[in-house]
């Protein structure tokens, strides 16, 4: 796999919580910095995805009303009811 070099300043206390998390789980702190940017990415890509998702949705019409979700959301807190045999 080709890699490159990236460099970034961090501010001291997020930079010793690095190093200290780097000790705990005795790795290099290059690997937990990899780490942190692969699941950050991956976050965000998926966010993304979901967005225009969403919006695919909309432009589609297919939406709930206001009223609608304010029903579900009361429906919620209550207990189901037992069905009778």
């Amino acid at each position: 796999m080709e890699t490159r070099v990236v460099t970034s300043h961090l501010p001291a206390d997020l930079a010793e919580k690095l190093d200290g998390l780097a000790e705990r789980l005795d790795r290099p702190k290059a690997w937990i910095v990899k780490e942190a940017i692969s699941s950050y990415i991956a976050l965000e890509e998926e966010r993304r995805r979901m967005t225009l998702e969403a919006l695919a949705d909309v432009a589609a019409r297919r939406t709930h009303d206001h009223a609608e979700i304010e029903a579900w959301a009361r429906a919620l807190g209550k207990p189901k009811r037992k069905r009778r045999r």
